[in-house]
């Protein structure tokens, strides 16, 4: 799997993403940094250990050193990316985001103040999509997360289940049945031994997160937290306020159960949810697109939704219309009035899967508990 981090085989590197790893290294007897990346690392205090050991074909990414150590290691054969100072994000960071760092200072500023309002502010500057510098920042950026997304699907919560993804409409307001039922399924796939995915931002994609989060609490705490949030249905008209009841819910049932976000601030209009323990936000939408589809390794539900949830139904299709049969996964498309007449993708998806490997991997059902069912029938071929 490769998420747009690693552009290729790397067997030889080592990535050292913190200082304790560094610290390791160097006490374990590390006399060669050949292959060494590191990432965002304050390496000041640690000119002796550096100056004592081998630096070609080290490379260094953001990092800040003691002075004269930074010459010295170039000169030696490392390779070092410089601090991007005057971007509001770290284009070299080594783990994904968490909601409490997008909405850092939440108590007491409004979201517009915030680290993900001012990245994406930064981002919509006149001509920004346009700078070199900027072009660079920002595509160092989503190459630091893919990286830290396969690093985390290998070996971090999610190590050993598959990934379901939960697609649907940004309009569904706190508070209705249809974002209850969201919640319902994230909590059913949790329960199931899944984990998951979703884009990451508020509506449909929130509920299943909230429901995946609260996935080991009893019907009660899920019960109380729809009823925290049903006091402020949507983002509009204050993104604050919306935010704020979200993280009263995370205060008041903590530990929850991890899943995935995958937001973009291309749609920065769209704020990323606060119930996505992890949040792999990236600034080209395409790539987060492409990457949303390929981690849904156990299948992708698709909720009500409009032209973003069809978009996505046919993009899905697509894969696996061309797919290997190791690669195709179940597609699910939750609401027959919805998806037979209001918006006609069934007849259009069946239509397409006719004759085709995918013909038996794709569904329609009227609720949750039977896509969830559905999903529980299937075994990826292999």
């Amino acid at each position: 799997m490769n998420l747009y981090g690693n552009l290729g085989p790397s067997p030889h590197n080592l990535e050292v993403e913190d200082l304790e790893s560094f610290d390791r290294l160097v006490s374990g007897g590390a006399t060669d940094m050949h292959g060494w990346h590191a990432q965002s690392l304050d390496l000041r205090g640690r000119a002796a250990a550096l100056e004592g050991m081998h630096a070609e074909g080290a490379i260094f990414l953001g990092c800040t050193f003691d002075e004269g150590v930074e010459d010295l290691l170039r000169r030696r054969g490392a390779l070092i990316f410089p601090r991007l100072e005057s971007v509001p994000f770290d284009p070299y960071r080594s783990t994904l985001y968490a909601p409490q760092e997008l909405y850092a200072g939440l108590a007491d500023s409004s979201y517009e103040d915030l680290p993900d309002a001012r990245i994406y502010q930064w981002s919509i500057q006149p001509g920004q999509r346009h700078r070199l510098d900027a072009t660079l920042a920002s595509a160092l950026h989503d190459h630091a997360v893919g990286d830290a997304l396969e690093e985390a699907i290998r070996t971090g919560p999610w190590q050993g289940r598959s990934m379901v993804g939960v697609m649907g409409g940004h309009a569904a307001q706190r508070g209705t049945g249809e974002y209850a039922e969201a919640a319902r399924l994230g909590r059913l796939l949790v329960r199931d031994g899944h984990a998951v995915a979703t884009g990451g931002g508020p509506g449909a994609m929130e509920a299943a997160n909230l429901g995946a989060y609260l996935g080991g609490a009893s019907d009660g705490d899920l019960h109380a937290a729809l009823g925290m949030l049903a006091s402020v249905p949507g983002f509009r008209p204050s993104v604050s306020t919306w935010a704020r009841a979200a993280a009263a819910v995370v205060e008041r049932f903590p530990d929850g159960t991890p899943s995935l976000g995958v937001p973009t601030w291309f749609y920065g209009h769209e704020p990323p949810n606060y119930f996505a323990t992890h949040i792999a936000k990236y600034f080209a939408n395409a790539v987060r697109e492409a990457i949303l589809l390929e981690l849904c390794t156990g299948g992708i539900v698709f909720l009500p939704g409009a032209a973003g949830t069809v978009q996505e139904i046919f993009q899905d299709a697509c894969e696996n219309y061309y797919g290997a049969r190791e690669k195709i996964t179940p597609m699910v498309l939750v609401g027959r009035r919805h998806w037979e007449q209001q918006y006609p993708a069934w007849p259009m998806l069946r239509r397409l899967a006719a004759g085709r490997l995918m013909e038996d991997r794709i569904f329609l059902v009227d609720t949750v508990q039977e896509a969830v069912e559905v999903l529980r029938g299937q075994s990826l071929p292999g």
